[in-house]
């Protein structure tokens, strides 16, 4: 009787120097979008030898980065809704800040550098949503209809991703970009500056709140 050869599971060892890598990836990229291996390696407290143990190229380990980390912003925007469109637009916006204002270098890389297109469709779920809320918000009226659906999604990601992007140039507190990135994707869907300002400030889902 043939025997199949059992599978071992990786050496406890071997695993935590994988999470050690990729935690200290996260750290390194998002100080410097251009950090080298043998620095990744420094800060995880492993050598530069042993990192290709794991990963043969740096774009290897930053491909598996960027999927953990989106696949984590899916994973915690897949509850996030409203019957109110631009509540739930709002909702969708505030909860994608909260999970990537803490790594604001590395989501710009992720969303902007080489793995662009991997990134975009990783985060489809999102964009499915986005999509859904705005169909909804023209539907009852609540968002402008002089603009295709599909053309005000792909400008309310992009006007995300811009608030974003300054974000991670100049300073930001946490609390500012939350407000910032509502009002900047509510003003993308008609609504006034003052009258998004408003509107915020009415729903207690949107308030900011400390995490703990």
């Amino acid at each position: 009787m043939t025997t199949q050869p059992s599978v071992r599971a990786p050496r406890r060892d071997a695993a935590e120097n994988r999470e050690a890598l990729l935690a200290a990836a996260r750290v390194v990229l998002n100080r410097d979008p251009s950090g080298s291996l043998e620095t990744i390696a420094a800060e995880a407290g492993l050598s530069r030898r042993s990192v290709y143990g794991h990963f043969a190229t740096r774009d290897d380990l930053l491909r598996e980065l960027v999927a953990l980390g989106a696949n984590r912003v899916v994973d915690a925007l897949a509850t996030v809704t409203h019957p109110d469109p631009l509540t739930r637009l709002a909702l969708i916006a505030s909860n994608l800040w909260r999970e990537v204002e803490s790594v604001r270098m590395m989501a710009v890389v992720a969303v902007r550098g080489p793995l662009a297109k991997n990134t975009a469709s990783l985060l489809r779920p999102i964009r499915l949503s986005v999509g859904d809320a705005i169909r909804d918000g023209q539907h009852d009226g609540s968002m402008r209809t002089d603009l295709d659906a599909a053309l005000l999604t792909r400008l309310v990601e992009d006007t995300a991703l811009l608030v974003l992007e300054e974000s991670s140039e100049h300073p930001l507190a946490a609390r500012d970009g939350h407000r910032l990135v509502m009002l900047m994707v509510l003003g993308c869907v008609g609504l006034g500056w003052r009258e998004a300002g408003a509107f915020i400030d009415a729903e207690p889902e949107l308030q900011w709140k400390e995490r703990h």
